[in-house]
């Protein structure tokens, strides 16, 4: 398998980096531009910027605010946020992304992600999966996660949604455990390897990193491509160069 990426996000809302419980409850965690400087400088893997309550809002992510950053980091970078057709997407990559994610767009209209592969290639096409474990047991997908006023459930089966996706055109897969996200308690390793059953593409974990031992359970349970992380990487309670010396003096293949 090849090298495991650790991947920082930035959850941005009203020109914040933001982070929550469980898609709830945000508080401010820094400055947009601070922290992707700062991860680029700590050698993380690639950068993710989530302007979360663009498809709540519908309305699309900032090309600015894509510019402002593509222009800070030397790393590769993914943008999601309300990006709903080829036009958009084509606006995002030209404006400095390297990959675009979807989320609710692409349970909305499934033949996007088809129409953006077209146009720029699967290599650039990142479908993300906001998945709610119910009481019955089930993972479901929901839609429209960025604002309580919005979020719902779709009606879809995540393992169903996950085994569809490579038919569609999608290049990679980001799955976020909604019942571990910020709650600082591991990744969901039991939805995550039921998640590896049903797809091929490559898959990141999102959801629940606590401390660099959860990744490193993450990386020995699950045949995942990479860790995504928020609220541990902001706060500093994880410094991105110390994770992977410990992950790589446990064997794990990390980029370094």
């Amino acid at each position: 398998m090849l090298a495991r990426r650790i991947i920082p996000c930035l959850d941005v809302k009203d020109g914040l980096v933001v982070k929550g419980v469980g898609f709830r409850h945000h508080q401010v965690m820094g400055d947009i531009l601070e922290l992707a400087q700062y991860y680029t400088d700590s050698g993380a893997d690639e950068l993710v910027f989530y302007d979360i309550t663009a498809s709540a809002e519908a309305r699309t992510v900032s090309v600015a605010w894509v510019e402002q950053v593509a222009q800070r980091i030397a790393i590769p970078f993914c943008v999601a946020g309300g990006i709903r057709s080829v036009a958009s997407a084509r606006a995002i990559l030209y404006a400095g992304a390297d990959k675009i994610s979807i989320n609710t767009p692409a349970l909305m209209n499934p033949n996007l992600i088809g129409a953006i592969a077209a146009e720029f290639g699967v290599q650039c096409v990142v479908v993300g999966v906001d998945s709610y474990q119910d009481d019955s047991g089930e993972y479901r997908v929901w839609k429209a996660t960025g604002s309580a006023k919005t979020a719902a459930p779709t009606g879809r089966l995540t393992m169903d949604w996950l085994s569809e996706l490579e038919g569609y055109g999608a290049g990679e897969v980001v799955l976020n455990c909604m019942n571990a996200d910020g709650r600082r308690q591991g990744y969901d390793l039991p939805q995550l390897q039921a998640a590896r059953a049903h797809t091929q593409l490559p898959l990141i974990a999102s959801g629940g990193a606590g401390s660099s031992a959860d990744f490193a359970n993450l990386f020995q349970a699950v045949a995942v491509d990479g860790a995504l992380a928020a609220s541990i990487f902001h706060s500093k309670a994880c410094h991105i160069p110390v994770l992977k010396s410990e992950l790589a003096e446990l064997g794990i293949s990390i980029r370094t």
